[in-house]
């Protein structure tokens, strides 16, 4: 191979929210820090990280590849022609981009970079963003120069001499959100005689927290509350016609929430699923919260990024199959308990690491400089 071009950096990662944002929180932070340096994203075709990372302002190419499931299913007969076909399109890509070091953030779609990246001797750096990591990062650790995590205790799965604590890199806009709340007021309307509930399941929303609203909802409206009810764009009709229905005023539903940091701004309680990015995001704010891990995330990561936080006295949670029944329970009692709230905001507030992007860039600076 020629020489290493020392401008470019290529990034992978995707499939999800959660492995897209902390590749482009890394790269704006390199871009801030060295603006020499020229970037090339790597995701896979169909994700959404194909509209969010251009939308960004990045170049991104894709690959064929996609997840192998782990039921029984006939579209895993084509999974071994896609992997190969991705796998030769990915060493490609590094013969015709050299990069000085190849970034993975998880996801199927990095994997077939980052062999790629190794099989030429490139280094590269991984960011693992929960704390029971992902197949793509477990498989290709051992060929990392470094690994920078955002929990302790990865040792069982990586080289602890090849591990950094970093935090996961977040939005920048999460940044002193205290100084945004009356500008999330009057962005949402609200009341300041009255508690706010953001309530939100990712992009897509999430089923489940959604039919627990739909079916409590006359007792939300006795709360005394009011809510920000992210539905995702599937369930955004039937949100809104339950609310006219019901008569709950007190609540307002959102298919997307574009301004995240006022949302934030304008809660005092916050029920979210447990995405590791997520509670990045909400160590950063310092919210009371209720978390809702999703049961069938991969290695079942939610739940064990969620009881990380609640041994720290930095959450509650609802297990998924319970949120009907429970959320409003739960939610009443953080309501009318100051001092949990006040509790569960200072564990959050001792979790947060708002320099992660940064340290994350700095690492992959010295390696560039390195060769």
């Amino acid at each position: 191979m020629k020489k290493l071009n020392k401008h470019m950096v290529i990034i992978s990662g995707g499939g999800t929210g959660g492995h897209i944002f902390p590749a482009v929180a890394i790269a704006q932070e390199l871009g801030a820090l060295r603006p020499d340096l020229e970037f090339l994203f790597v995701g896979a075709k169909g994700k959404m990280e194909m509209e969010k990372v251009p939308k960004a302002g990045y170049r991104i190419i894709g690959l064929p590849i996609t997840a192998f499931h782990r039921r029984l299913t006939v579209k895993n007969l084509l999974f071994p022609f896609r992997l190969i076909l991705s796998l030769f399109i990915a060493q490609r890509i590094i013969a015709k981009y050299r990069p000085a070091v190849v970034v993975g953030t998880g996801g199927f779609a990095s994997g077939p970079l980052m062999k790629a990246a190794a099989r030429k001797g490139i280094p590269i750096v991984i960011q693992e963003q929960n704390a029971f990591p992902g197949v793509t990062n477990r498989l290709m650790a051992s060929k990392a120069k470094k690994i920078c995590v955002a929990h302790e205790g990865l040792e069982k799965w990586f080289p602890s001499e090849k591990i950094h604590l970093t935090g996961n890199p977040v939005r920048k806009d999460l940044t002193n959100i205290g100084s945004k709340k009356n500008d999330g007021y009057k962005l949402f309307g609200l009341s300041r005689e009255k508690p706010v509930v953001l309530l939100f399941g990712g992009s897509l929303g999430a089923l489940t927290m959604n039919q627990a609203v739909n079916s409590r909802i006359e007792d939300l409206k006795g709360l005394g509350i009011q809510m920000i009810w992210q539905t995702g764009p599937s369930y955004i009709s039937v949100a809104k016609e339950r609310i006219k229905e019901a008569g709950a005023t007190n609540i307002q539903a959102h298919a997307f929430l574009e301004k995240m940091d006022l949302a934030y701004a304008a809660s005092d309680i916050v029920i979210c699923r447990a995405g590791a990015i997520t509670l990045s995001e909400l160590a950063i704010a310092a919210k009371p919260c209720v978390l809702i891990p999703y049961p069938a995330a991969a290695g079942n990561h939610q739940m064990k990024n969620a009881l990380a936080y609640k041994e720290k006295g930095a959450g509650k949670i609802v297990e998924n199959q319970n949120a009907v029944n429970e959320l409003v329970e739960v939610l009443e009692q953080l309501l009318g308990n100051e001092e949990l709230r006040k509790g569960i905001s200072e564990s959050l507030a001792s979790l947060a690491r708002p320099a992660a992007g940064i340290e994350i860039a700095n690492e992959i600076i010295k390696i560039i400089d390195q060769k």
